[in-house]
């Protein structure tokens, strides 16, 4: 009869997992209690709300800094674990997808140690997890709170002055467009951290987020004056500037929003929900000099629960988001008639036209909802670069390989809306208009001006002007809406607005989406 063997594992095995044991929060009450003093989470907490529970793989856990040259190894192992890095691979969202579709590789800077600097060592773990990125074709999450570089590692000063040749930057970069790439921003972040955030696809930041490229020292070294961390790259400003694409509260709604993001990127949901979608009809005013509230519509359109604004604070004529139509995911790109009367401005361009980059290099089809009076026009305009940034549209529109469908809520003038549509009404898989439609090659009251100015000006009496001009206007709007231009086929149909959802899952239905359509690299801005 064989012995029992003995439940007491080996050395070896206890070595090693005494070991594991210095990465353990358990085992780090003091740096622990630090980060919770001030109310947050330490990086192992963020990881573990982000993945499926009992999911994460973990890589590289036994480096420890490159400082043995002024450290001991029992410093170093109890100090620096991981060199401050976690990474590994995980599941995500498996409640909803396949286990295919939801894994994900997961770094984190942790702020516990050396205050989320980046080491020589975990610059190269950082090198080894992109190389697994671009071989197995799975989404970033990476969490970037941190100081940059660090100086400390003494252990390269003999190989290397300033460590210009690390790869990291240019592998993550890499990526763009090969895999969906999501920073995650809070605390101080600045240097390489931020130059992390700043190549990803988003940038997710919590409110006490200071993000910038370069921190206090930096600053003050450079003989720029004396700041504090706060000081630089606030919230408010990196949203209103568009460097931040989703603000939020804290950490913990920081890992629900990316959860929420990747999902888009992982495939369809199957179980979804609408409203009502009759109630489409009352949400653009009759009285076409009206503004209205967009999101109404959008939210409306859309499966419940669905939409994730991206650049909210940034360019607000310009609306970009991800939405979900019969649990499919879509882009969303319209015009916001609260901001400009809708009209595309400089940053308004630059914010569709990256959106455009993003949907397309992950096959997700775009949804336009054209309420577009034209591009901004005039001298404070032109000051801005309008004539290339305003093209951008174009030359993104005209490129992409997903496809464009396009609802007119209202006006439709100019360049301005074929650039909503890919650079043409025609271009889009299809184009239709409610009823509130309107189109013109220019607004209608510009045109009046413009080509009836002799008749107008002819009129010496203020009232007779303007009821001449009062004229010209409607007859300009009689030829120009929904019903009389769909004659001319300038466009495909004038739909109810409660069949919207109809037409762009028809659209879905009709259209193949090949994978891996990697066409281009997403701009950074």
């Amino acid at each position: 009869m064989a012995k029992n063997k003995s439940t007491t594992p080996r050395k070896d095995l206890q070595d090693f997992q005494k070991r594991k044991s210095f990465l353990l929060d358990k085992n780090r009450s003091v740096a622990v209690a630090k980060r919770h003093k001030k109310g947050l989470r330490t990086a192992r907490e963020n990881i573990e709300d982000l993945c499926d529970q009992d999911t994460f793989v973990e890589f590289g856990s036994m480096i420890v800094a490159a400082q043995r040259g002024r450290k001991s190894e029992k410093d170093l192992i109890e100090q620096t674990p991981a060199d401050g890095l976690i990474t590994g691979i995980a599941s995500i969202n498996g409640k909803w997808f396949n286990k295919d579709e939801c894994k994900c590789i997961v770094l984190s800077y942790d702020y516990t140690v050396l205050a989320g600097t980046q080491g020589a060592f975990n610059h190269k773990k950082t090198d080894r997890m992109m190389q697994i990125a671009k071989k197995a074709k799975k989404p970033i999450i990476f969490f970037v709170e941190g100081g940059g570089g660090r100086p400390g590692d003494v252990d390269f000063d003999i190989i290397s002055t300033g460590g210009l040749d690390l790869m990291t930057f240019v592998e993550y970069a890499r990526l763009s467009g090969k895999v969906p790439r999501v920073a995650i921003a809070s605390g101080y972040c600045f240097a390489g951290n931020a130059s992390i955030a700043g190549c990803s696809d988003v940038i997710i930041a919590t409110q006490n987020i200071s993000l910038g490229m370069g921190g206090p020292a930096m600053i003050e070294g450079g003989g720029l004056g004396k700041f504090h961390p706060k000081e630089i790259g606030p919230a408010k400003m990196q949203y209103e500037n568009g460097v931040i694409d989703i603000l939020v509260k804290d950490e913990i709604e920081a890992v629900a929003t990316a959860k929420k993001y990747i999902s888009y990127f992982q495939g369809a949901i199957k179980n979804w929900t609408c409203k009502d979608q009759l109630e489409l009809r009352n949400l653009v005013p009759e009285n076409r000099k009206f503004a209205y509230d967009i999101f109404k519509v959008i939210n409306h359109m859309a499966d419940d629960d669905s939409v994730l604004e991206i650049r909210g604070d940034f360019a607000k004529n310009m609306v970009t988001t991800f939405i979900r139509i019969e649990g499919k995911p879509m882009g969303l790109i319209g015009n916001s008639t609260r901001h400009l009367g809708g009209a595309i401005d400089a940053d308004a361009a630059d914010k569709a036209a990256r959106f455009m980059q993003l949907c397309d290099a992950f096959n997700i089809p775009i949804l336009s909802l054209c309420d577009a009076p034209g591009f901004m026009v005039g001298p404070d305009c032109e000051k801005t670069a309008m004539v290339r940034h305003s093209s951008r549209m174009f030359i993104i529109g005209a490129s992409l390989n997903i496809p464009i469908l396009t609802i007119v809520l209202r006006k439709a003038y100019g360049l301005g809306a074929m650039a909503m549509a890919g650079g043409s009404l025609h271009e889009s898989f299809f184009t239709v208009a409610w009823p509130t439609g309107e189109f013109g090659a220019m607004g209608l009251e510009g045109a009046v001006k413009l080509g009836f100015k002799k008749e107008i000006d002819a009129q010496t009496d203020p009232a007779k002007k303007q009821a001449l001009y009062d004229k010209l206007v409607k007859n300009a709007y009689d030829r120009g809406k929904a019903t009389v231009a769909a004659s001319f086929l300038e466009f495909d149909e004038v739909i109810d607005p409660k069949d919207s959802r109809q037409w762009i899952v028809n659209a879905l239905e009709s259209i193949p989406l090949h994978k891996n359509n990697h066409s281009r690299i997403i701009d950074s801005w």
